[in-house]
């Protein structure tokens, strides 16, 4: 992989970036792809086996035929790129400055497995919101970092690279950006950066919003040793869905031996894509009517799902980025002995309906006592900025209103 920056100021300095992947990687890319080989067609004619042949068949055709990583690199270098080091590793990010006065500036935290490419539908709905059906009174500053071991941020060569030293990371870059104001947005494991930023209430920060619960209520907690403490059956059967979500074989596999993981993922495209759409029911069935039937939702088309993809492949980043598991899992652990502050800037909440879980408001306002927004959008799943980019700004807009 190839990049370019201005490397001639200090570590501290902000320095424009540019990506430049070389042919020859994308040439090696589409002959990998090539040469896979498949295992036998599933027995089953659903997804309860994983990954169905036909789709990845499909999505590898048109990876090697038809898909171009130089619109996806365009797209990137349209947009202003920088890297800086924070705390003895390379941060890149993406900066939108709004064009409207007094816009409020945002930071936003990307998930697994997912990357600065999901946001890329809502920076001009966020920065421009005049020219996406909102108004100048509702722009942001956009700040879209790529996390530690993610994309072209650096790969951590220690551990400690959790939420809590990302979250504290994030202080320090918008300190450096000069912002004295501004709001946070995380879902996934963006929402565990985003709550630990919220806990850690550096100067400046106003609240924070969410569309994953993070932090666990007391009761939730209690009701997973024993689902009969739960309020209701409502209760119940969504506590059953939490529970297996948490279950699931990337969580347990990356939490546990993220280093294992990465030996295959690494060495084959196609092993990577399967193991990044294997995430949930509903995004895998959006994404792969999205490669049979050629009918996305919204912002998931193959196009953009192969970016995300090919981004993981080219930046080398499938163990780095897992190793965030294994970080939280063990960040977890110290907080049983050593909670965390509470959090007590406002929050707000937003469930999209394809959601891994649907959270209740009385979960999220046990978790978050100062909630000050929450509301059930009408579509969107577990990657909503990249699926519904123009829904998941407004949501924002609607979010941070009272605190600007």
């Amino acid at each position: 992989m190839s990049v370019t920056a201005d490397e001639s100021a200090g570590a501290a300095a902000i320095r424009p970036f540019t990506v430049q992947i070389p042919e020859a990687e994308i040439e090696a890319l589409r002959a990998r792809v090539a040469a896979t080989r498949w295992p036998h067609k599933e027995p089953v004619d659903d997804w309860s086996q994983g990954v169905q042949l036909a789709m990845l068949q499909e999505l590898a055709r048109y990876w090697a035929a038809d898909y171009d990583w130089r619109r996806c690199e365009a797209e990137l270098n349209a947009l202003p790129q920088f890297t800086t080091e924070i705390d003895g590793l390379g941060i890149h990010f993406i900066h939108v400055k709004s064009r409207h006065e007094n816009a409020l500036p945002l930071i936003i935290t990307h998930g697994w497995p997912g990357s600065v490419i999901e946001m890329l539908g809502i920076v001009g709905p966020l920065t421009d919101p005049t020219a996406h059906g909102g108004s100048a009174e509702d722009a942001f500053d956009l700040v879209i970092p790529s996390m530690p071991g993610y994309g072209f941020s650096g790969q951590p060569a220690e551990v400690g690279w959790d939420s809590g030293r990302i979250a504290s990371a994030w202080a320090e870059l918008m300190r450096r950006l000069g912002y004295d104001r501004y709001v946070a947005q995380g879902g996934d494991q963006g929402a565990g950066v985003t709550d630990a930023l919220g806990r850690l209430a550096p100067e400046g920060l106003l609240g924070v919003h969410f569309n994953l619960l993070s932090a666990a209520p007391r009761e939730l907690v209690m009701a997973t040793f024993n689902i009969r403490l739960a309020f209701s059956m409502e209760d119940r059967a969504e506590l059953g869905k939490v529970v297996a979500v948490f279950m699931r074989g990337y969580i347990a596999e990356m939490g546990e031996h993220p280093q294992t993981i990465g030996y295959p993922l690494l060495d084959s495209p196609l092993g990577l894509a399967a193991w990044m759409l294997d995430h949930d029911a509903d995004a895998y069935q959006k994404i792969s009517r999205a490669f049979l039937d050629g009918q996305p939702s919204g912002g998931l088309t193959r196009d953009h799902v192969l970016d995300n993809v090919t981004l993981y492949w080219l930046t080398s980043t499938a163990a780095s980025a897992a190793r965030l598991y294994w970080e939280t899992g063990r960040g977890a652990k110290a907080a049983i002995k050593q909670p965390p502050p509470h959090l007590t800037l406002p929050v707000a909440y937003t469930v999209f309906p394809g959601e891994l879980f649907q959270v209740p408001r009385h979960w999220v306002k046990s978790a978050y006592h100062n909630l000050v927004y929450f509301h059930e959008a009408e579509r969107g799943g577990h990657f909503a900025s990249w699926e519904e980019p123009q829904l998941f700004s407004e949501e924002l807009r609607a979010a941070f209103r009272t605190l600007r």
